[in-house]
């Protein structure tokens, strides 16, 4: 007898609905599976047959055939065991078929017969319910994930002999509920405070724009100044994400592994920190296989780079495209995907190896020939792409020593939010803008209009820096950004030089 299950498979961060056919007929015994399957996907041969016999299943001693499609896709994970269990019920007339084109399968099977979680469940949860499937079918650990797209019933069962009895009793099973008090994973009160830095308010202003308008922004000054407290407090003064984007940076997490077992959906935005040794695929995705990097992770979020000029060169140009464009592209011999990589790139750096270049109080041991190859690791195109340029000096004495503390990471949270849902009534009637550092050169010829003070103003920047137009373009972002922290829909003079002073290395 033939059976029909259906499934899916991850492609990028998208889901394909993937059809697993169960043919068991006369011959010697053997089970054949075929349709592109990896190595997990053909040991799922041996572990579905355990776990039948162990819930009391009868494994049929026969010649079975199981066939995923489309044929052309590659198929891999243990998400097929589920799907491929029902298949072998029904093909073998063990439980009822009419009820198997309604749903959707997915999950890994235990020897046991209990089922475990799996990767991936939120994104295909959303596609099932593009795709018109009444419900889905998955491991109890993986319910309230799926249970975040609305319109879709999902079933969160433990065991393969919970599943058998659902396809014949379905009335008597209640799909899980959407849990609007899902809660982020990683909360604000984990996130550290602004308050906890004194001093460096030229810097902690840096921040605040940096949040408020999505722009990139780099700290450069000697060991100790504070250059990776202030960076690790940024988190705490963004707004949080909006559902939409909440979906988005789920179903990457997803996708990667990282909402196995928690059941709950991010709503703050990541904050991502990958080491200086770092690779490349392990930055922008890879692999035979393409799972999303850091840089995808930190979609929607901040990609912090400790100790930039530590990274290898080839590495840190990968960026260039991702921080242009908002996604990254990869492609291999056997498909092409496409990952979202709209971040912010927060990096912090010494002036030079010593780390004392420039310092009032410690000399720099470095020779200017040290210098400039320390600084070749930073190409001209990729610094063109950072909006804020921040020199941070290190802390005199009697601020050190201070009891007082900065302003707190509430009150700046707050006022980036306003200055934040400025921008989006601005941008509403415009399609993938949130933030005025996604802003195209056409776009900001209508939101960036200057007066004749602000134009000369500028133009002696260019002449006097010789900066490039896509460091005008920067420029000009970030005036946009001031003055919307200080609630005027013009921008004037003062905002544009305010951004022109963050240029910092350009005459470094």
């Amino acid at each position: 007898m033939l059976a029909r299950v259906w499934s899916a498979s991850i492609l990028g961060i998208d889901a394909v609905k993937v059809g697993v056919e169960v043919d068991v007929a006369g011959g010697l015994p053997k089970t054949i599976v075929v349709g592109l399957p990896d190595t997990a996907v053909q040991e799922s041969r041996e572990r579905v047959k355990s776990a039948l016999k162990n819930s009391g299943f009868a494994f049929p001693v026969r010649k079975i055939v199981i066939n995923l499609t489309p044929a052309d896709l590659r198929k891999e994970g243990p998400s097929f065991d589920l799907p491929i269990s029902i298949g072998i019920l029904a093909a073998s007339e063990q439980i009822d078929p009419m009820l198997l084109g309604d749903y959707l399968f997915l999950g890994e099977v235990s020897l046991d017969g209990s089922l475990r979680s799996v990767a991936g469940v939120l994104p295909i949860a959303a596609a099932a319910q593009k795709l018109g499937i009444k419900g889905i079918v998955v491991p109890a650990d993986n319910a309230k994930e799926a249970a975040v797209v609305e319109g879709l019933a999902v079933y969160g069962l433990n065991h393969l002999g919970e599943v058998a009895d659902f396809l014949d009793r379905p009335h008597q099973y209640t799909p899980t509920p959407f849990d609007d008090q899902i809660t982020s994973q990683n909360s604000c009160q984990f996130i550290p405070d602004l308050k906890d830095v004194k001093g460096q308010n030229h810097a902690r202003r840096a921040l605040e724009i940096a949040a408020a308008g999505g722009h990139n922004l780099i700290f450069v000054g000697p060991p100790g100044s504070g250059k990776t407290m202030l960076a690790r407090r940024l988190p705490g003064i963004l707004p949080p994400l909006s559902f939409q984007e909440a979906l988005e940076v789920s179903q990457i997490h997803s996708v990667a592994g990282f909402l196995k077992d928690k059941g709950s959906l991010l709503t703050e935005r990541p904050f991502r920190s990958p080491h200086h040794s770092a690779s490349g695929p392990s930055l922008v995705g890879g692999g035979s296989f393409p799972r999303p990097g850091e840089i995808s992770l930190a979609h929607r979020g901040i990609l912090f780079l400790d100790e930039l000029t530590e990274f290898k060169r080839n590495v840190l140009e990968f960026l260039r495209q991702p921080l242009e464009d908002g996604f990254v592209s990869i492609s291999r011999t056997r498909q092409s995907v496409i990952f979202p990589a709209q971040f912010t790139l927060i990096a912090s750096t010494n002036p030079c190896p010593c780390g004392y270049y420039g310092d009032p109080i410690q000399n720099c041991t470095c020779s200017p020939r040290q210098r400039e190859q320390y600084w070749a690791k930073l190409s001209g195109p990729l610094m063109d792409r950072i909006d804020l340029q921040v020199m941070v000096n290190r802390l005199k004495p009697e601020e050190m020593t201070r009891q007082s503390t900065g302003e707190p990471s509430e009150p700046i949270r707050e006022r980036v939010k306003k200055a934040r849902d400025k921008a989006t009534e601005r941008f509403k009637v415009l399609a993938n803008i949130s933030c005025n550092a996604e802003m195209s050169s056409s776009q900001l010829r209508n939101f960036c209009v200057l007066d004749d003070a602000s134009r000369n103003l500028l133009e002696g920047a260019i002449r006097k820096l010789g900066l490039s137009a896509r460091a005008m373009d920067r420029i000009l972002k970030v005036s946009r950004t001031i003055a919307d922290l200080a609630d005027e829909n013009n921008i004037q003079s003062y905002h544009v030089a305010e951004a022109i002073q963050y240029r910092t290395i350009d005459r470094f």
